[in-house]
């Protein structure tokens, strides 16, 4: 547990803090190009001591550098940015609820609301990609496609401008899904412009898109053959995906990861229904089970167990690089499940506890960025941990390079978590 920030005791203060984090330590123009912004992969402040940290790759030092230029040296994670802008609509919903005002905006009224920086972000990864939205993943451009349309939403209720450019940059990603999804392997969506293997990554949110977007016959086709081909009635949950061998044979993929039941689940929710329903109901007490461990951290690895409370038990997270995000995305989805009525109570509290139960973990092992650390404005800000049972003083120890994915993950966690308890829970 950390010092500071001890008066912050609601959901929504906690996560207005995250976005302030993550927005002060990462956020940045492109280029110092008015009107753009763009996450750093990378935060890492001075060692407290003035030794420095451990030696790493050159793109870590390029980090350090003022050097505008030094920024496209580093690796391009455009789903990262993707889910940065989720994160800041879910800042400006609630910014939002507190009438859209400048005194609403979570970093203070002389700074940009969370919708107009999202804007921002979406005009830097356009730019940062090659002044395209196209590249060669589909389930990245999925992830986008999903947060341009929440942000459009954000934009319309605002009565804020930038509809157009969002209508466009998802009808131009909407033709990428439409020819990612084939006949292959009796369906299902590719998950790159290889064409070699189908996957839950890629086919949970291009179903989401398509149910979102009022395509609910492709959406539940692809639906479908998730369940068909990659849910594991043995543990209730969806399978990593699917490639064709030499001889022509289905090949699957068995890892089971976090952030796949996510979209999964979110899709079985949008398109409704009796048996999307008890599908969410199936996936959500499965994610109990087998996708949660102990939240002092001791028997790591290990579910909840078949009829286990989920008392004392947070979702279990995946390290770093991509895996940093896959706690974060399963705790987005599994809110929406918590709002649900049309879900038994049992489940939306189910659902419920394991969102604020990680999200507590996350907040009570953050540490506070030191003077000596950073200085200036970002003094006082958090670092969250990479792992919900362990301190962040533990796996990002000062002086420590800090992966973006880790702490949207957090602050994911952490909306989650605000949106869960801003709604009526059994």
């Amino acid at each position: 547990m950390t010092s500071g920030s001890t008066s912050l005791t609601t959901w929504q203060d906690r996560a207005n803090h995250a976005a302030r984090s993550v927005t002060s330590l990462f956020g940045r123009r492109l280029l110092f190009l008015p009107g753009t912004h763009l996450g750093a992969v990378l935060w890492q402040g001075r060692h407290p001591a003035g030794q420095g940290s451990q030696p790493g790759p050159r793109w870590r030092a390029a980090l350090r550098r003022v050097r505008p230029a030094a920024a496209l040296a580093l690796p391009w994670h455009y789903w990262w940015q993707a889910h940065y802008v989720d994160c800041l609509v879910d800042t400006g919903l609630r910014e939002l609820g507190g009438g859209a005002t400048p005194a609403a905006r979570f970093n203070g009224p002389d700074r940009p609301s969370a919708g107009h920086l999202a804007s921002r972000l979406v005009t830097g990864i356009r730019l940062r990609n090659a002044l395209t939205f196209v590249n060669s993943y589909y389930d990245d451009m999925a992830w986008l496609a999903l947060a341009t349309l929440r942000l459009d939403r954000l934009a319309e209720e605002t009565r804020r401008p930038g509809r157009r450019r969002n209508a466009k940059v998802r009808a131009s990603l909407e033709l990428q899904f439409d020819a990612a999804c084939t006949d292959d392997l009796g369906g299902g969506t590719f998950w790159s412009k290889k064409r070699d293997f189908k996957n839950t990554p890629a086919t949970a949110p291009v179903a989401l898109f398509y149910a979102r977007t009022g395509h609910h016959a492709k959406a539940q086709a692809l639906l479908d053959w998730l369940d068909a081909t990659l849910f594991d009635p043995n543990q209730g949950l969806y399978l990593d995906g699917a490639r064709l061998d030499p001889a022509g044979g289905v090949v699957l993929e068995r890892a089971v990861y976090t952030y796949n039941q996510g979209p999964v689940l979110g899709a079985l929710l949008e398109l409704g229904g009796e048996a999307n329903l008890a599908r969410a109901a199936v996936l959500v007490d499965a994610v109990q089970r087998l996708l949660t461990v102990p939240a002092d951290g001791a028997g790591a690895g290990a579910g909840a167990g078949a009829g286990t409370s989920t008392a004392g038990y947070v979702l279990r997270c995946e390290g770093t690089g991509d895996g940093g995000l896959f706690t974060g995305i399963l705790c987005r989805y599994l809110a929406l499940a918590a709002a649900d009525i049309r879900l038994s109570e049992a489940t939306r509290a189910t659902a419920a506890r394991l969102v604020t139960a990680t999200a507590e973990a996350f907040w009570n092992g953050r540490r506070l960025v030191g003077a000596r650390e950073a200085g200036g404005r970002r003094e006082g800000q958090s670092i969250f941990s990479l792992h919900a049972t362990q301190p962040a003083a533990a796996t990002y120890p000062a002086g420590a390079a800090v992966e973006l994915s880790t702490q949207l993950q957090a602050w994911m966690a952490l909306e989650a978590a605000a949106a869960v308890t801003a709604a009526p829970l059994p």
